[in-house]
């Protein structure tokens, strides 16, 4: 009997009841959260009137991923899983409310708000790679990409609800209750989480081998009573992941495309925004339109995304070349119009090589090292997302907004082309010929062999 095909749709990780409970999780944390950013940015404008307090307060909730990412990875390695979301979770709970608390009562002011921002980041240095990998050993392996572009469509919709409930909330009910519900939003992720069941398949090898940090169950084993993926004997030491990442061609390559396309392109809510505006001379509603198509092209993208099973490195790479170049190809745009068109495929291509990435980025370590991993990504990742706006912005008061396209593009695609080849050459041993010299000196030793 032929082999039955692996299933490519999208939505095949939503087979799993625990990732359905998830999902539906997610949506609501997403939900609550981006109905705290949409109040936030005005809370703090107008507490201090100052729009450089409101990009401070944004830094000081990023810095702690700059600086703490390894250690919050390390802990995510050396702590059951499920506990450390659930703990994370309940923190950043606690945060949001004593926030609304604060702001209902009229006593938050700037220095409480810098400390409060700090202790999120700090949290969310442990909570962003603890529930990350948690979702992911909810799927069999080869099911994670599934999971990632439904968790990107979930990431969608609950900020396109947040957003909306958001100015809802603050409406009829004031800023402090967009924080509290929030907080809600927190401790629902919490509750479910206990009930969260691993599929046993996750914690597989590919060959059916168990990984080495997992013990193994017997056969008759269920996947609700699959243990959670929990080091066992391992060195649990920060330098032990920094050590595997830097060690790993593959993943040094992944942060190399990434953090290229990152600085260089990407930050299309700055380029087109300053491109449409200003040479194609259209307004904030013109904006709107290329925003809401990015928007829907990132859905589209997510979905395409979902379908892979095995991404690689080399698809990144062929990904991120290809949103470079049609990057170029929008710097030449002469209307509006043409610009529209450009910026779907742009979005897709965006959004599928994330999620490759993300899958490579994920799976790749050894299930005892994810976390450190994700903590080095999440210090590399902060860097270049610190670093890129000021970048990009620099190249456009210097080249403008169609030269800041196009120059980003051609060095996006020409960086993951030359890397391309250099990575062919080294890869291609040289071919050693045997000598007539090399044959005499070898057919005694063989003779007295023989």
């Amino acid at each position: 009997m032929p082999p039955v095909a692996a299933s490519r749709s999208p939505w095949r990780s939503l087979k799993y009841r625990s990732m359905r409970w998830w999902s539906v999780a997610n949506f609501v944390s997403n939900a609550g959260t981006w109905m705290q950013l949409t109040v936030q940015n005005l809370l703090v404008l107008q507490i201090t009137g100052s729009a450089a307090a409101t990009g401070l307060s944004m830094s000081v909730q990023a810095a702690p991923a700059l600086l703490m990412s390894l250690a919050g990875g390390a802990a995510v390695d050396r702590w059951p899983r499920r506990l450390t979301a659930a703990v994370s979770q309940t923190l950043l709970g606690a945060i949001a409310f004593a926030t609304a608390a604060l702001v209902a009562t009229g006593r938050l002011d700037l220095t409480i708000l810098m400390v409060l921002a700090a202790l999120t980041g700090i949290v969310a240095t442990v909570d962003g790679p603890a529930c990350a990998l948690l979702g992911n050993d909810l799927v069999p392996p080869d099911d994670v990409p599934s999971a990632i572009g439904v968790g990107s469509l979930v990431h969608s919709a609950g900020r396109l609800a947040g957003a909306a409930l958001g100015g809802v909330t603050v409406g009829f009910l004031g800023t402090a209750a967009a924080y509290a519900a929030n907080g809600m939003s927190f401790l629902f992720v919490a509750a479910v989480i206990p009930f969260l069941r691993p599929a046993y398949g996750a914690l597989r090898g590919a060959a059916g081998a168990a990984h080495p940090a997992v013990p193994a169950a017997p056969a008759s084993a269920s996947a609700s009573a699959a243990p959670d993926v929990e080091p066992v004997g391992q060195d649990m030491t920060v330098r032990q992941g920094l050590v595997f990442f830097m060690r790993r061609p593959r993943l040094v390559a992944l942060a190399g495309i990434t953090g290229i396309s990152a600085v260089f392109g990407r930050n299309y809510n700055l380029t087109l925004a300053v491109l449409v505006t200003g040479p194609l001379a259209g307004g904030a509603g013109s904006f709107g339109t290329v925003s809401t198509v990015l928007a829907v092209g990132g859905i589209v993208g997510a979905v395409l995304g979902a379908r892979l099973r095995q991404p690689s490195v080399r698809l990144v790479g062929m990904l991120a070349a290809t949103g470079g170049l049609l990057q170029v190809v929008a710097g030449f745009s002469p209307s509006f119009a043409v610009l529209l068109v450009l910026v779907l495929p742009m979005a897709i291509v965006e959004t599928v090589s994330d999620t490759a990435g993300t899958t490579v980025l994920q799976t790749d370590p050894p299930a005892h090292l994810r976390g450190r991993v994700l903590g080095v990504w999440g210090s590399i990742s902060t860097t270049w997302g610190l670093a890129g706006p000021p970048a990009l912005g620099l190249v456009m008061e210097l080249a403008g907004a169609r030269g800041a396209l196009v120059l980003g593009g051609v060095v996006i695609a020409g960086s993951i082309g030359a890397g391309s080849l250099l990575r062919r050459r080294r890869s291609t041993a040289p071919v050693v010929l045997r000598t007539e010299e090399h044959d005499a000196t070898a057919r005694p030793a063989l003779g007295t062999a023989a």
